[in-house]
């Protein structure tokens, strides 16, 4: 059981106790979690100035009386997982109760990681996918196909009462689903041998249980945070299966200010899925800019919450390998969520409409009303960017 110094009443429920308030004195206990283990109910009172927990088990009879109440320390309270150790143990010289104090263990973040990673792949070796290679047959006129749901905010609740128009998951993955179908339509008549897919910007709402983002901005929810992950998982993975049927794909994963973490964690797991499959390829480093080459085309993508779009020319001049080599330059931001493009020397900077609805905080601000859509682009080997494509909704 997860409890620590800072445990919330909503962190006990989230690892599903029933979180009872000390209604008797508020002031010595901040919560009750209560276990309930056939005939006996155990229960641990925190005490927020000591930062210790009580533990009373109660034995009842079968018309609900207390027949017994023990309050006492085991060797192992309440199986304190491996991640948590026992600080402190004391006992009362007047009454005799004896107190646990306990929390997570001292660790490195990075090794943390890894040991979920492992298990990660673990579990999917159980159950990998079989990718047998596509061979694809030889073009004329071949054409990029960039497709990009942007600021899908998985986790995202509107309502129409207040905001005048309804947003949760499952509006969320039906938008998607149906906007990359839209743009795969429109494409038709184009020959297309490579399609970059661009993941991440902000695919999730929240980065935190607590319902916050990564700065820790309160955000309205629909879910819970590790539900609104495994969404936006069989989400990316149905998609990149339809688009690898079509051509070979590239896969690029931008990090960003809603989900900067768990985004970062998303994109992983999702290479991971894909690592023998030999028709689709992966850039989900955390780096903020990304660049891709298609043959006299130099992409770049961000989340659009850093670099200020006029710096973003010179900064791919300087960070990209392939500026000489190529001649039509583009760069698609996200992160406002409305049409801008703007043509600097040598690149077109661009930022993308968004699928997501508008909640509370964007209504009262008057953030609202541009259209909703998922994008996509067309580039020419010779020729650069030759169609926008726009499923609006």
């Amino acid at each position: 059981m997860k409890i620590h110094k800072n445990l919330k009443a909503q962190e006990a429920e989230l690892l599903g106790f029933q979180v009872k308030p000390n209604e008797k004195n508020r002031k010595s206990a901040r919560y009750y979690i209560t276990i309930e283990d056939n005939e006996y109910i155990t229960e641990l009172r925190s005490t927020p100035n000591k930062r210790k927990f009580i533990e009373t088990q109660k034995k009842f009879d079968k018309s609900g009386n207390v027949i017994s109440s023990v309050q006492k320390l085991q060797s192992k309270p309440i199986d304190i997982p491996e991640n948590f150790e026992v600080i402190k143990v004391s006992t009362s010289k007047t009454t005799g109760q004896q107190w646990v104090q306990y929390a997570p263990k001292k660790g490195n973040n990075e090794n943390d990681y890894l040991k979920l990673k492992d298990v990660i792949i673990k579990e999917m070796k159980t159950h990998a996918p079989k990718f047998p290679k596509l061979k694809r047959d030889k073009l004329a006129d071949e054409h990029l196909l960039v497709i990009d749901p942007a600021d899908v905010h998985i986790g995202k609740l509107a309502t129409s009462f207040e905001c005048g128009e309804d947003y949760n998951n499952q509006i969320a993955v039906q938008r998607v689903l149906e906007g990359v179908d839209g743009i795969l339509q429109k494409s038709n008549g184009f020959n297309i041998d490579k399609i970059l897919f661009i993941g991440g910007n902000d695919i999730l709402h929240i980065d935190t249980p607590d319902r916050k983002t990564s700065n820790g901005t309160q955000q309205d929810t629909d879910g819970m945070w590790y539900n609104n992950f495994l969404i936006a998982k069989r989400l990316y993975i149905e998609v990149l299966e339809k688009l690898i049927g079509i051509a070979d794909v590239h896969f690029t994963f931008n990090p960003s200010n809603h989900d900067y973490t768990n985004g970062f964690f998303l994109a992983d797991v999702i290479q991971t899925y894909f690592k023998d499959c030999k028709n689709i390829t992966f850039d989900c480093s955390i780096a903020h800019r990304k660049y891709y080459t298609y043959h006299t085309n130099l992409i770049g993508t961000t989340h659009g919450d850093g670099a200020k779009p006029q710096d973003l020319p010179l900064l791919m001049a300087q960070e990209s390998n392939e500026w000489s080599a190529t001649k039509h330059r583009y760069i698609y931001t996200h992160h406002i969520h409305h049409k801008t493009s703007k043509d600097f020397v040598g690149v077109c900077v661009e930022s993308l409409r968004s699928p997501s609805g508008t909640d509370s905080w964007h209504h009262r601000k008057g953030y609202e009303h541009a259209p909703k859509a998922v994008e996509g682009f067309l580039h020419s080997k010779l020729n650069g960017q030759v169609a926008r494509l726009t499923h609006i909704f």
